[in-house]
């Protein structure tokens, strides 16, 4: 219990727990989450793009999105400059669950953050982002 990757592993278990108890009304995962995000904010991408921005392995994104895509979440088309790409787009549906889905996961947050105070809540953010500054320079 004094190993910090072993609580963010036990932590991130945790919300997607929390998440998923939500998402699954909703039709999506905890895995798919920070994908729609990413498209959420920008539809459209390849998933070279969603790569550089989820970090993630390849093909962990290439399953999650071939599972996306099954669900009716995503769909697939070709670049129109580069053959060998395809753009990632929301469907409809997705497009339509964003506040509902966001919201889920602001849910899910504050059930971990029971009990905290504010500036507690801060400083734990804080200090996460500043380990996952340092994660990206191993």
């Amino acid at each position: 219990m004094d190993s910090a990757a072993y609580l963010a592993n036990q932590m991130a278990k945790g919300f997607a727990r929390s998440l998923q108890q939500r998402a699954v009304r909703l039709g999506f995962s905890p895995g798919q989450f920070p994908i729609l995000l990413e498209l959420w904010s920008e539809d459209g991408l390849t998933q070279k793009q969603l790569l550089e921005r989820v970090d993630i392995e390849q093909a962990t994104m290439a399953n999650t999105l071939s599972r996306m895509e099954r669900d009716g979440l995503v769909e697939r088309r070709p670049h129109p400059s580069d053959k060998r790409a395809q753009l990632i787009f929301l469907t409809g549906r997705a497009a339509a669950m964003q506040v509902e889905a966001v919201e889920a996961a602001m849910a899910a947050d504050k059930d971990l953050f029971r009990g905290f105070r504010n500036f507690e809540r801060e400083l734990l953010l804080e200090y996460i982002r500043r380990i996952l500054e340092n994660a990206k320079h191993l």
